[in-house]
């Protein structure tokens, strides 16, 4: 049974989505890190009032939470900005991207009801694209739209504007690197109000304002991928973001689709190779059809819910001890080690593992790796 079939959603209270938003702006917290502790704890508002105390215990003398006027400054400007604060497990965040590595706790959203569609395709390729490769984009946009699809893609210049243009009266998402009310690049606002007025949408799952680096769009090309069913890639360079949205769907177990293109053109050396490795050759949208028909879903994992809500429950009083807490820190290294390896190892249940795995996490003396591995930071023991 898949997980977006079988998860029942949730609502959260005004409190709880404060608490939630406080918790994942607050420091070194991220994604993964939000669920484990939600679970932990048994509820956001719990989980920050443990914070600095599971920071302490890991080596940080001092910690940093999210001011509550910070949060509810956040709140109030989205509603300033027509946007909205969608949690993960509401009936309106993107049913394919609870399942991958990380999914955001909480997302920016701006427009109609296109995040929550189930047949979403990511069309993504290169910012210099040739006027070829702009024809193919819209031709692949308008013809997956006419069969129910919508498109995703990150708003950028080149293949991405060509497709959501192509899509904008069957539905199209942009998935923004920064804050929704920062746009990159600046050009495009026309075609976001345009995306907007026919009832596409915008997400994001960093803060209002927030303005983009160079890292934050890896980070939102796993967005790309997550929301769909698949990715098609047109003309995308060696080592562009392109391929980074590829490899992301892979990892999310996305069907992956590449135009091939003049091998004389830098610009196709990404997609080609992706075919090389076992992507799908794709000549127009009726192969991605085919390859899709009958899919309203990915093979996906059920979903690894969270605790809260409909209750809360307190966290157990037990705490593992300093002796386990030594041991662990001299048992791990900056080479990557299996969680269920380290568990072994040092001989305790794996709920005391992953507590203190927490705290050495919030002091920002653990890493965490692809596979379940963990490793200290470098100077951090």
């Amino acid at each position: 049974m898949s997980g977006v079939s079988s998860y029942k959603a949730f609502s959260l209270t005004e409190d709880q989505r404060l608490a939630w938003l406080r918790l994942i702006r607050s420091e070194n917290i991220g994604p993964a890190l939000f669920r484990d502790l939600l679970n932990h704890a048994g509820s956001a508002e719990r989980a920050l009032e443990m914070l600095p105390e599971l920071s302490k215990r890991g080596g940080k003398k001092s910690y940093r939470l999210c001011p509550v006027e910070d949060a509810v400054a956040e709140l109030e400007a989205h509603k300033r900005f027509g946007a909205r604060l969608v949690a993960l497990g509401e009936a309106h965040y993107p049913p394919h991207l609870k399942h991958i590595d990380g999914p955001p706790p909480l997302l920016s959203v701006k427009g109609g009801e296109v995040p929550v569609a189930s047949r979403m395709v990511a069309i993504v390729g290169a910012r210099n694209a040739s006027l070829s490769g702009r024809k193919l984009a819209g031709n692949f946009a308008r013809d997956l739209g006419a069969h129910g699809f919508a498109i995703a893609s990150g708003l950028a210049r080149g293949i991405d504007a060509a497709a959501h243009e192509a899509a904008l009266q069957t539905g199209t998402l942009a998935v923004f690197a920064g804050g929704l009310n920062v746009l990159y690049p600046p050009e495009h606002g026309r075609l976001l109000a345009a995306m907007l007025d026919a009832g596409g949408a915008a997400i994001s799952e960093m803060p209002l304002g927030w303005k983009p680096r160079g890292r934050d769009f890896p980070r939102r090309n796993r967005l790309i991928s997550g929301v769909s069913l698949a990715v098609v890639v047109i003309e995308a360079a060696k080592a562009s973001g392109s391929l980074h949205t590829a490899r992301f769907a892979l990892e999310q177990n996305r069907d992956i689709y590449a135009v091939p293109g003049s091998p004389l053109d830098p610009r196709s050396e990404g997609a080609n190779a992706l075919i090389r490795q076992g992507a799908t050759l794709a000549r127009s949208a009726d192969d991605v059809l085919e390859g899709l028909a009958g899919r309203v879903e990915p093979d996906l994992p059920l979903f690894r819910g969270i605790t809260e809500p409909p209750g809360e429950r307190s966290a157990a009083s037990h705490e593992p001890d300093d002796r386990l807490r030594s041991k662990i820190v001299e048992a791990l290294g900056p080479a990557p080690v299996e969680l269920d390896e380290l568990i072994r190892f040092v001989e305790a249940d794996a709920r005391s593992v992953n507590v203190i795995l927490l705290e050495l996490e919030l002091a920002g003396r653990l890493e965490r790796h692809a596979g379940q591995k963990v490793s200290l930071l470098m100077g951090t023991s």
